[in-house]
């Protein structure tokens, strides 16, 4: 009988656990929980003989695929999967995979839940701006990219996009305006959305220069890697311009300092909370155990990233 292990320091909503069990016990298998383990050791033995594994933001590092002499596949419940060393899975012949798109509107609507924040000044009964009319720039435009373009578009919001996998027509078929590279993002929209992947091509890519290419009373919304950026650029570019204000579910290194240095102009969620709504959790959930029994039944690789 295959063993499926769902490691999770955040679990799962519990709605979302009884969906997967079923999709896993209807195929036969059976699912384990390993929850809100403190101690890396418990993973480790977790791990020891189950065939698959389903994280969320849990370090899956090489220690961790060693020590699973069994392991066949491991699926992150998420679209990012830099928690997953790659290399070792890869030498190991281990599947990875992705749940590309579960997520996505959750992300979005957060995105939206800072930035009205910063717009309207925290709430603070102090007149705000509002977001009719501004540029809406969106670096990485894909499933997270398309739902804040529908979003943004309610707001009345003009939308730019800009993404290697993206093309003029693409964009206008999409109905925004196609960005010609970070550059022309950056000194285009008022309101940035970063959606990019945390890797080494994109490590510190969100720099002086183009922060401060922004037009006036700029907006930075970061729900993706906080590795994107340049924490000390940052702290630069906040000191240099009172117009310039950031908003992040993965808070910065320096979090403390510049919560202390720019109040108001700054504001983090209490963890990565992209994806923390019931919904997101249990469509991901799901999605992960589906694609985990179409891989042992059927050979379907179709969302693996190694």
């Amino acid at each position: 009988m295959k063993k499926v292990l769902v490691a999770t320091v955040k679990p799962f909503a519990s709605e979302a656990i009884g969906r997967m069990r079923a999709v896993v016990e209807a195929a036969g298998y059976e699912l384990r929980l390993l929850e809100k383990y403190s101690d890396k050791a418990e993973l480790l033995a977790a791990v020891a003989d189950v065939h698959a594994l389903i994280v969320r933001s849990d370090q899956c590092d090489a220690e961790v695929l060693n020590a699973a002499s069994e392991l066949e596949i491991v699926v992150r419940a998420g679209a990012g999967y830099d928690n997953i060393d790659i290399e070792t899975a890869s030498k190991k012949g281990i599947v990875v995979m992705n749940t590309p798109g579960q997520n996505s509107n959750a992300v979005a609507e957060l995105t939206f839940a800072l930035l009205l924040y910063l717009v309207r000044n925290g709430f603070n009964g102090n007149a705000g701006t509002e977001l009719l009319g501004k540029t809406f720039g969106i670096m990485g435009y894909g499933n997270i990219g398309m739902h804040l373009a529908r979003i943004a578009k309610g707001f009345g919001m003009d939308v730019m996009g800009c993404s290697p996998t993206l093309s003029p027509e693409q964009a206008t078929e999409q109905g925004i305006r196609y960005a010609d590279g970070p550059i022309d993002l950056f000194s285009s929209s008022q309101v940035v959305s970063l959606n990019i992947p945390g890797n080494r091509d994109t490590r510190g890519i969100i720099n002086r220069e183009l922060m401060m290419m922004m037009p006036k009373c700029a907006i930075l919304v970061n729900t993706a890697r906080k590795e994107i950026i340049n924490e000390a650029d940052l702290e630069k570019v906040l000191e240099e311009r009172e117009d310039f204000r950031y908003a992040a579910d993965v808070a910065p290194d320096n979090r403390e300092l510049l919560e202390k240095r720019f109040p108001g102009r700054v504001v983090f969620t209490a963890r990565k909370m992209g994806a923390q709504t019931d919904e997101a959790n249990i469509n991901a959930g799901t999605a992960a155990t589906s694609q985990i029994v179409a891989f042992f039944q059927k050979g379907d690789a179709t969302f693996q990233v190694n």
